[in-house]
């Protein structure tokens, strides 16, 4: 392939990769902001965590129909139209007025969002054939991993320093210049066809998918033994069988589940899971850890996290090469051995652990997982024929999502379980009746009583109130400990299974379909105006 050839898709590339950057780091920015629109708009927390919920479920339930909407509609069609929906849903949310404009604001945003990701995977896809394909998914990885890595950091400095509205009007006018530009470059790669719309696929894929996303959100917080939890996750795994069945008997399916059949696609995408698993048990639990336990800002916090986003960043196209070259088994194995190494290195966190370690631990983990995520996922996705590759990308996204989701759900009631159990633990030996415990009790209320001359009850009372803190942060530190520990373990698990991946391109007996070279699709999708 000629570089002439690959160099003239830079701009177009650097414009797709701009709009799904922009609206994956959407998804974390308001993490941040939340306290402060609870105070602006008056409202409570679990109302104003429906601005995390609602833009995810939307999201969540349009990324299974891409695959229909980009044959429908086209690539060209459905990416301005979705950085259309983006945009305008990002300048309602800068000038909201109440709360009920700026939710309206977020779920129009999502509507965008939610066909970006796997829209430029297809177009990346289509652009690249396998054997150079790694460094463009690598370059896509810098959106993919860099996005949600920053945005906490980012969030947290504009709130600091302006107002919460910055977070929309910023993005507002980026989002402008990729229509503009997009408007200008980008051409489909084949004809729009005018396909039937499943409505009973649809129809199960939006309820199933939506529901078992919202019950994997509440189940954190609420508990899995939850009315509202359990209900809608029955209902979400139900649904999803229903449409499976549907789309496995369909001539046409929404959504291939068919492409299960190859063997490295199935692979991949379990390795894929258990990344992002592992991946959000660090995102998850550290801050936690640094402001819940330790004191630290968000800020701070985000600012710990920064330096091993930025490497993830920097060392995603250098991953993507690399993968071009080796194939994708040397990179998995580096990669999740480092991850299971650093994740147990987590298990030792205590409350004298210093911020410098915490960081170079983080980096290293950063710097292992930047081999994982879009390796993997194009190991698997070379295995299929041209004509699957929106519905490749499409299941890779939604499992993505879910996943991530799941993770989440699962490190919380881990957290929450272990932390608890460790606290029970201290109140059992925590008894008057033990010698020990009561000789260093009484030694504790007879040096209150000294130093603040208060009465002797008094003392008992306070001396009670410091133990049980102790207690409550010495459980939790344990209680962190074990998730991390558990994080290991499923990190240990795709280490194992990546012992098991090949380079599909180097298969003689595949039978995989020609990927149109770039020179065709440089016609195809043309660099001149419309």
């Amino acid at each position: 392939m000629a570089e002439e050839h690959r160099s003239s898709y830079i701009p177009l590339l650097s414009i797709m990769i701009l709009g799904l950057f922009l609206a994956i780091l959407n998804q974390t920015l308001l993490n941040v902001a939340i306290p402060h629109l609870i105070t602006e708009f008056n409202v409570t927390a679990t109302t104003a965590q429906w601005l995390l919920t609602g833009y995810m479920l939307v999201n969540g339930v349009l990324i299974p129909l891409a695959a229909f909407l980009i044959e429908r509609f086209g690539i060209r069609r459905l990416f301005l139209s979705a950085m259309i929906f983006f945009t305008v849903g990002s300048l309602v949310c800068g000038m909201a007025p109440t709360f009920s404009i700026l939710l309206i604001g977020r779920l129009i945003q999502a509507v965008g969002g939610g066909v970006l990701m796997p829209l430029v995977m297809t177009i990346m896809l289509a652009v690249f054939p396998p054997e150079i394909r790694g460094k463009g998914m690598g370059i896509l990885g810098l959106a993919l991993m860099f996005a949600p890595a920053i945005g906490p950091t980012l969030s947290g400095w504009v709130i600091e320093h302006y107002s919460w509205r910055v977070l929309f009007n910023g993005i507002a006018p980026l989002g402008v210049i990729v229509i503009v530009a997009a408007f200008v470059l980008l051409r489909d790669t084949t004809t729009p066809k005018k396909v039937p719309l499943d409505i009973p696929g649809t129809i199960t894929s939006v309820i199933g998918v939506g529901s078992l996303l919202y019950g994997l959100s509440e189940a954190g917080s609420k508990g899995w033994s939850s009315a509202i939890v359990l209900t809608t996750l029955i209902i979400g795994v139900v649904m999803i069988a229903a449409f499976v069945v549907l789309q496995l008997n369909s001539t046409r399916p929404m959504l291939d589940f068919r492409i299960f059949k190859y063997d490295m696609f199935s692979l991949s995408s379990i390795v894929s899971v258990i990344v992002t698993v592992a991946m959000f048990s660090g995102m998850f639990l550290l801050p936690i850890y640094l402001q819940n336990l330790r004191g630290f800002t968000a800020l701070e916090s985000g600012l710990l996290m920064l330096p091993g986003a930025v490497i993830m960043g920097i060392m995603s196209p250098i991953s993507g090469t690399l993968f071009d070259k080796f194939g994708p088994r040397p990179l998995a194995l580096i990669g999740m051995f480092i991850t299971t190494v650093t994740t147990y290195e987590f298990t030792k966190l205590t409350l004298e652990t210093s911020y410098s370690f915490i960081l170079i631990i983080y980096m290293i983990r950063s710097f292992g997982m930047s081999f994982l995520m879009m390796p993997i996922m194009t190991a698997g996705l070379n295995q299929l024929p041209e004509s699957k590759n929106s519905h490749g990308t499409s299941m890779s996204n939604t499992l993505r999502q879910v996943s991530g989701s799941l993770g989440i759900s699962i490190f919380t009631t881990i957290f929450s379980t272990r932390t608890i159990t460790h606290l029970n633990t201290f109140g059992e030996a925590a008894n008057t009746m033990n010698p020990s415990f009561s000789t260093s009790f009484q030694s504790l209320v007879q040096s209150i009583m000294a130093e603040t001359g208060a009465s002797a009850a008094q003392a008992q009372s306070q001396a009670a109130a410091a133990l049980f803190g102790q207690a409550s942060q010495q459980a939790s530190i344990l209680g962190l400990s074990d998730s991390f520990l558990w994080a290991t373990g499923v990190a240990f698990v795709g280490f194992v299974l990546s012992f098991f991946l090949r380079d599909v391109r180097k298969d003689t007996t595949a039978k995989i379909e020609k990927v149109v070279p770039i020179e065709d699709d440089r016609r195809k999708l043309g660099t001149g105006p419309a």
